[in-house]
């Protein structure tokens, strides 16, 4: 078994809306280049520094910024996200 798929995480990435918001896209630049699974959770003053589209291009998944967009089927996609991750 390969050691890096052993130790790769599926990681829950939240940001709120703070000029440290920037230094996020860095750090899902390297867990990703680390071989982990990242998801981003942004508050929406977060998109005031960094849009979501950023954060989809480097993590390669769907951004979070709406806990109500119904994009899960039972209408609670910041619940899923949790069940989802090995790491917050």
């Amino acid at each position: 078994m390969d050691w890096v798929a052993v130790m790769s995480k599926h990681i829950l990435l939240g940001i709120s809306g703070g000029i440290a918001a920037y230094k996020s896209c860095e750090l899902v630049r390297l867990l990703k280049k680390q071989g982990h699974s990242v998801t981003v959770a942004m508050s929406r003053a977060a998109t005031e520094f960094v849009t979501p589209l950023t954060f989809q291009a480097l993590s390669g998944n769907p951004v979070l910024v709406d806990t109500h967009d119904g994009h899960s089927t039972r209408g609670m996609s910041h619940i899923d996200l949790t069940r989802e991750a090995d790491v917050f």
